[in-house]
């Protein structure tokens, strides 16, 4: 990867986190280009953000297809017309088997410090919630490869906050939000640095 690498970014809801990504490539803090959005869910706010910024977005609603399997294959097709070489799910909340030709391509971010917190219905404020429960005093987010199951693969980037008393779901997410807002960025700089330098394949 010469250059600015070529993000596809999947998004489910209002795109906070891709908000981000188009900001720190505005302000030249990441070095990229977003060549797609895709929303598993029509009308979200991302799809308007991603417009706003004149970034090509489609639709891929999940509940048009009848399994996981097709699903996968409508979003591997949308993602195919662009040049793209990381796919970061931001948001994105429905499983998407790829192919192997995206393997070491596909970026996940989790609000909480894997392996803790992760798996099958542990996402939003049901992490936090969670979190504040078992009554950590830290909690964080984590950036990984993603795989085939929830929440798994190497991580590349995890950033730490801690739990403060009187926290809330609210008030945890958001001070876990000012963290991924740092950690993606970097997780994605870091992965550029290292393919351009051959380290990873």
């Amino acid at each position: 990867m010469k250059g600015s690498i070529r993000l596809g970014v999947l998004i489910s809801g209002s795109g906070r986190s891709l908000q981000n990504l188009i900001d720190r490539v505005a302000d030249g803090s990441l070095s990229a280009r977003i060549e797609t959005v895709i929303s598993s869910h029509p009308g979200v706010k991302g799809l308007e953000r991603a417009r706003a910024a004149g970034i090509p977005a489609a639709v891929v609603h999940y509940r048009d297809y009848k399994d996981v399997e097709s699903f996968s294959r409508a979003v591997t097709e949308a993602l195919a017309p662009h040049p793209v070489d990381l796919v970061v799910m931001a948001g994105f909340l429905r499983r998407w088997i790829f192919p192997a030709a995206y393997e070491g391509r596909v970026l996940n971010i989790h609000p909480a410090l894997l392996p803790k917190y992760g798996g099958k219905g542990y996402y939003g404020h049901h992490v936090h919630e969670a979190v504040l429960r078992a009554g950590e005093t830290e909690s964080g987010c984590t950036v990984h490869f993603a795989d085939h199951h929830y929440d798994r693969g190497p991580i590349l980037v995890q950033k730490r906050v801690p739990v403060l008393p009187g926290d809330t779901p609210d008030t945890l997410a958001a001070r876990v939000f000012q963290a991924e807002c740092e950690a993606y960025p970097e997780a994605i700089r870091k992965l550029a640095l290292e393919q351009a330098s051959g380290k990873v394949s």
